[in-house]
């Protein structure tokens, strides 16, 4: 019988978030899978916890999964810890799991501390529907198609940031989305913690005046739905319905069907449509 692979979630700053389950586990399993041991014995030493670890990070994912996975497949059992937080959230621990699936492996999560949500919770924006974004990349032309993608999004947006690259990504993120509201939240969960409600511009100013510490979890307001309809509609009424029937009929519409996206694109009924049709016939 194989092991099971633990995906344990740390605290993320105050210690009193670590679950008595998430203790029990680590201290039962044989083996602990550490993003950075250096970081992770202050807190094995904090909880009495006397379990083995190894190192398990971006940069060995591939060559310490499958070793990972060898171990799993004698009958060892295996936990997963991220430098804070749940592991496979923004950190190599999505690879390990997906090598686990495929090689039969039993895996379970046990829940805890997310920088994203306890964000997000806090952030007094909308929480029904959100997109996690992590940290944007790194490389320019990468990063700007995804900042395009942003500018459309309706869902609130969460994206992580480094203090020191912090002012940057807020000026970057204010001239492409425009002046959305804005939560900054710093240091969750720690002494300092601060939920910092304002827009991107204010947030941009307050950052070029002001040093950034600690690790930053911006939640951004999503495109207002509604406004982006009447944007459209009024983006439809510069060309006809005519030419506007045109483009759904080269893409291999029905008239029947064009007809409809014509109408629903421009927020008229199909009627008006057909009329606008006829009297270009006429």
């Amino acid at each position: 019988m194989s092991g099971t692979l633990y995906l344990c979630a740390t605290p993320i700053g105050n210690l009193e978030d670590m679950t008595f389950r998430v203790i029990r586990i680590l201290k039962e399993v044989d083996l602990i899978a550490a993003e950075d041991t250096r970081n992770s014995i202050k807190l094995l030493n904090h909880f009495e916890i006397k379990t083995a670890m190894t190192s398990y990070h971006e940069y060995n994912k591939i060559e310490k999964g499958k070793k990972l996975v060898e171990k799993l497949l004698e009958g060892q059992n295996i936990a997963l810890i991220t430098d804070a937080g749940t592991p496979g959230i923004s950190d190599p621990g999505e690879e390990l799991v997906k090598m686990c699936y495929e090689a039969g492996i039993t895996v379970t999560s046990l829940p805890g501390a997310a920088a994203c949500i306890t964000a997000l919770t806090l952030s007094g924006l909308s929480t029904r529907r959100f997109a996690f974004e992590a940290f944007l990349p790194s490389d320019k032309k990468e990063r700007q198609e995804i900042l395009e993608e942003l500018k459309s999004e309706t869902r609130t947006m969460i994206i992580y940031e480094a203090p020191h690259r912090l002012l940057k990504t807020l000026k970057e993120l204010w001239g492409v989305l425009g002046d959305r509201k804005v939560t900054v939240c710093r240091e969750l969960t720690k002494k300092h913690e601060t939920a910092f409600a304002t827009t991107l511009e204010a947030a941009a100013e307050y950052y070029e005046a002001n040093e950034a510490k600690g690790e930053c979890v911006l939640i951004i307001e999503g495109r207002n739905r509604q406004e982006m309809k009447k944007e459209a509609q009024e983006a439809w009424q510069e060309m006809s319905v005519e030419e506007h029937m045109d483009i759904y009929l080269r893409q291999g519409h029905e008239k029947k069907e064009a007809m409809k996206l014509v109408a629903k694109d421009r927020g008229i009924g199909k009627r008006e449509v057909y009329q606008a049709l006829l009297t270009k016939e006429r």
